[in-house]
């Protein structure tokens, strides 16, 4: 079930996600907040910018927390992401030790929260996250639909 802070922290994540659409990285944002709800880290999308795989919103606003607390284990925080992560984010949101994920659109074809696979809660593992999927579903959404539809687009010849 949705909260209504979700929505609150999805706009912050949105607005990560602008900055990675402004250096021409695919527009995913992230922030993670701590028990209290302030925001202890924040990331978008920097592959391009870093020529960097590993560099995805996830990752980068971990990275960012981990060092605002000084601790590699984030046992208190919730992740708030634009997107559904993929595997590679789910295995680093439980490597911080994170319980709570946040996600708006859905990812059909690479997520690890419950579309294509579902990393973040597989009981085989020693950690799990609950999440919370489909948070402004639309608008994140839409902003990743409309990049990848102007990225296809031809440019207008005049």
């Amino acid at each position: 079930m949705q909260r209504p802070e979700h929505v609150e922290w999805m706009r912050l994540a949105l607005a990560e996600a602008a900055l990675a659409a402004a250096s021409a990285d695919v527009p995913v944002g992230a922030v993670v907040l701590d028990a209290s709800g302030r925001v202890v880290g924040r990331g978008h999308n920097e592959r391009e910018l870093r020529f960097d795989p590993t560099a995805h919103a996830e990752v980068v606003a971990i990275r960012d927390a981990a060092d605002a607390v000084q601790d590699w284990q984030l046992p208190d925080c919730t992740l708030v992401v634009t997107l559904e992560p993929c595997v590679m984010c789910a295995g680093a949101i439980l490597a911080a030790r994170i319980p709570t994920v946040v996600f708006g659109a859905w990812d059909e074809k690479a997520g690890a929260a419950g579309s294509v696979y579902d990393v973040l809660r597989d009981r085989r593992l020693n950690h799990r996250a609950e999440v919370f999927g489909g948070v402004l579903a639309d608008e994140t959404g839409a902003l990743l639909v409309d990049f990848f539809e102007a990225r296809r687009t031809p440019p207008v010849l005049e």
